[in-house]
C-alpha cells in the first residue's frame, strides 16, 4: 500500500508522519497539494502544522484545496484517511468528519504528553488496544478544543464514533484532565464510516523508539487494517 501524506504550505508534521511510517514498514510518499493525489494512493493522511498560517480559522484554507475534493471521492470510496494535529482541523472543516477544533481553553498554545482512553477497540485505528485501555500520546496544538452542537454529539456517542477522550493515568476524565477544553474530553472522532478519523494528539511522534514513548503505533497501523478490511 501507499500512504499519501498531503504537504500543504505551513504543514510541519508531514516527514515525522513518513519517519514513522517508514518504521512500522508502510509505504509512505509526501504529496504537495498542487499535484493531486497519486494512481496508488490506498491511504490518505493529512499530517499537522501550521497551513496557511492558520488564518480565518486552523485548517479552513487548506480544507479548500482542490486536492480535498479528491479526498473526500477516495474516503467515500472507502481509501482510509487520517488527520492528525492540523490535519483533524482540515478533516473537520471539509466536512470528513462532524465538529470542529478552536482555541483552546487557556488561549495558549500546548505541548505536552497526555493520556488517552480508547474508546472502541473495533476500528482499523484502535484495533491494536483494549476498550478502555489507556495510552500515552504527545499533544502541540493552539486550536485543539473540539466543539460541536450538545445534541450532535449525543448523537455521535450514540452512534459510538468517539475514539478517545482525555483521561488521567487510570483512565478517569473531568475538566481536571482536559488539557484544552474539549467537550467531553473528546480527543478523536470517526466520520461516516470507520475509515476516516480525526484526531488531535501526535501518534506520529509516538511511533519511533528514539524519541520516546511508541503508543502512538496502533493508530498508524490502522492504514494496514482498513486495507485489509476492503
Amino acid at each position: 500500500m501507499t500512504v499519501a501524506i498531503i504537504r500543504f504550505g505551513g504543514s510541519n508534521c508531514d516527514r515525522d508522519a513518513e519517519r514513522a511510517l517508514a518504521h512500522l514498514e508502510i509505504d509512505a510518499e509526501i504529496v504537495w497539494h498542487e499535484d493531486g493525489l497519486p494512481e496508488d494512493t490506498t491511504g490518505i493522511m493529512l499530517p499537522g502544522g501550521f497551513s496557511y498560517g492558520d488564518y480565518l480559522r486552523a485548517g479552513a484554507m487548506a480544507a479548500r484545496s482542490p486536492i480535498m475534493a479528491e479526498v473526500r471521492e477516495a474516503a467515500a470510496d472507502g481509501v482510509p484517511v487520517l488527520g492528525v494535529c492540523n490535519g483533524a482541523q482540515i478533516g473537520c472543516e471539509s466536512g470528513l468528519t462532524e465538529g470542529a477544533f478552536t482555541t483552546n481553553e487557556s488561549a495558549r498554545f500546548q505541548c505536552e504528553h497526555v493520556y488517552l482512553r480508547v474508546e472502541r477497540a473495533d476500528t482499523p485505528w484502535t484495533a491494536a488496544y483494549e476498550e478502555g485501555e489507556v495510552i500515552e500520546i504527545p499533544i502541540a496544538h493552539g486550536e485543539g478544543r473540539y466543539e460541536i452542537r450538545d445534541e450532535r454529539l449525543t448523537e455521535l456517542e450514540d452512534e459510538n464514533r468517539i475514539l478517545f477522550r482525555y483521561c488521567d493515568e487510570t483512565g478517569e476524565t473531568g475538566p481536571e484532565v482536559n488539557p484544552n477544553g474539549s467537550k467531553h474530553n473528546v480527543a478523536g472522532v470517526l466520520g461516516d464510516h470507520e475509515g476516516v478519523a480525526v484526531l488531535m494528539p501526535h501518534p506520529e511522534r509516538a511511533t519511533v523508539p528514539d524519541v520516546g514513548p511508541t503508543a502512538g503505533q496502533g493508530v498508524l497501523r490502522g492504514f494496514e487494517r482498513a486495507v485489509e478490511l476492503e
